[in-house]
């Protein structure tokens, strides 16, 4: 018994050392782990983690929104947006197609001032890559990254207006040299795919591009263009069981075309050597949109300060920031020279003189806009107090004949009471001492304090007397305008001298085409 109790202890001393030492582990263990555990505990949720999330969880979304785009069937969007507006119209092509019409007479479209695409292929090392990329129209991205270098790229030499010394930027070819000047801004896409709706296709439609800087007359010098659009022309008129072409231009185009229409019937060298009978046997009707046949003003306000619309949009591309002087770019004054180059511009100056746009004292519109004042005031207006910011007796007093006038005072004043100086002894001697110390007259502080004084000390300018305004401030754009295009009327068309070519795009100086056939629309 004592052997079985001393053996009983003996297991019950073991097993209870056994626990202590279980005991002492498990508190050993728990010496090491509570620090882990407490520092696991106490982690907090930090900003990083929300970031992460965050762009995660909206990566994701994205993610499935694309794939949920791509997957869905093209006709959903078109579901949803006629079960919230209602049915939608059909586009012109379609409503024609419905009607039975096809494709009839091929088209020719022609492009305006600044919407045709100009490419790169030859430049100076500041344009290494451009090769054939866009320099005008798509994204001007160009612009973005190296505006001077795109400035001396888009301008002509100042000599000849043409190339400068190896750099050579010629027009995009192909429907797409114009169908959009930028994204989202289309010029010719929407008609092309109308056309497209009922039959037309390239063999059948034709974009006359050209480049818009130069004079009309040095796109056949330089490129040849008026050759390829009476070669093309003629092609499409064979290759289409002899029907005639539709000619649609488009701003400039329009005297473009008119321009085209004179020298393809002139003989060479001048002209095309297609004969007088050239426009009957090809075109069957011109229809002119937009067609500034007689000249716009705002081309004198883009040649006089770079301010027209049409031009200005490009001074917006370039960041702000290049305009101050600390950096010394002075991209003002860089699309200014640019744009002085370009001998298109001068040919939609006010034609006719004031024998159309109206003197100092009266305008074509003078008489008219009293009658508009009253048909406004009859259709909508019952009682003038109900427009009180509108003074009728003053603005009968406005005279659109004086197109540039410096002071309000004198815009509305008559010509008795306004003192001018005499601008063109001003701009004789003026431009006789800066004939060697400036190249292109850029900006008003190069032309010199007097010069500007001289300027608007002539307070008002009218059709007639703005030549020689533009004569002052940009003398060598001026001499190579008055090279290749005219302003005036002429007394007698059968005078020789209208058979130049500085006369074909005025219509006030030369005769239409000899085909008593073509039809000719205006919009």
């Amino acid at each position: 018994m004592s052997f079985l109790r001393r053996r009983k202890g003996t297991d019950s001393s073991k097993s209870q050392n056994l626990r202590c030492n279980i005991v002492k582990e498990d508190e050993k263990n728990n010496l090491y782990e509570s620090p882990r555990k407490e520092s696991y505990n106490s982690k907090k949720w930090s900003c990083w983690d929300s970031c992460c999330w965050f762009i995660g969880f909206v990566c994701s979304v994205w993610w499935f929104l694309l794939l949920l785009y791509n997957t869905m069937p093209a006709s959903i969007p078109q579901y949803v947006t006629e079960a919230i507006t209602g049915p939608l119209t059909d586009p012109p092509g379609v409503k024609l197609r419905k009607e039975g019409l096809t494709v009839n007479h091929p088209v020719v479209f022609v492009p305006g001032i600044v919407t045709g695409g100009l490419e790169l292929w030859e430049g100076h090392q500041c344009a290494e890559g451009l090769f054939r990329k866009r320099l005008w129209g798509g994204s001007f991205g160009e612009l973005y990254k190296r505006p001077l270098c795109w400035a001396q790229h888009m301008s002509l030499d100042n000599e000849t207006g043409l190339d400068p010394p190896g750099i050579r930027v010629r027009p995009v070819s192909g429907l797409v040299a114009a169908d959009y000047f930028a994204a989202g801004y289309f010029v010719w896409a929407v008609l092309i795919a109308n056309l497209a709706q009922i039959g037309y296709e390239e063999k059948t439609m034709y974009m006359a591009a050209y480049d818009w800087r130069l004079s009309f007359q040095n796109t056949e010098v330089r490129d040849q263009t008026l050759s390829r659009i009476k070669s093309n022309i003629e092609l499409m008129v064979a290759t289409n069981g002899g029907k005639k072409v539709v000619v649609i231009p488009h701003s400039m185009g329009v005297l473009y075309f008119l321009h085209f229409m004179k020298w393809v019937e002139a003989p060479p060298p001048m002209g095309g050597g297609g004969g007088s009978e050239w426009c009957a046997k090809h075109i069957k009707a011109v229809m002119n949109i937009g067609g500034p046949f007689l000249g716009v003003p705002k081309s004198v306000s883009g040649l006089f300060s770079v301010e027209a619309r049409d031009i200005a949009i490009a001074r917006t591309f370039a960041p702000g920031f290049l305009d101050k002087d600390v950096f010394g770019l002075q991209t003002f004054q860089h699309l200014m020279r640019m744009t002085r180059t370009w001998d298109s511009t001068v040919s939609m100056i006010p034609k006719g003189g004031e024998t159309i746009w109206g003197g100092l004292d009266w305008s074509p519109e003078g008489s008219s806009f009293n009658c508009g004042a009253k048909t406004l005031r009859n259709n909508s207006i019952n009682n003038t107090d109900q427009i009180p910011n509108i003074n009728l007796a003053n603005m009968k007093n406005v005279n659109y004949g004086r197109i540039i006038s410096f002071g309000k005072d004198v815009a509305e004043a008559h010509s008795s009471k306004i003192e001018r100086v005499d601008l063109l002894d001003s701009m004789k001697a003026d431009m006789l001492a800066n004939l060697t110390n400036c190249d292109i007259w850029i900006e008003y502080h190069d032309i010199g304090d007097h010069r500007i004084k001289a300027a608007a000390d002539y307070k008002v300018y009218t059709a007639g007397s703005i030549l020689d305004l533009l004569h002052f401030v940009s003398p060598k754009l001026m001499a190579r305008g008055g090279a290749h295009f005219s302003y005036g009327i002429a007394d007698n068309l059968d005078d020789p001298k209208y058979q130049h070519y500085k006369y074909w795009s005025n219509p006030l100086e030369t005769k239409l085409p000899d085909a008593p056939d073509m039809e000719i629309y205006s919009i």
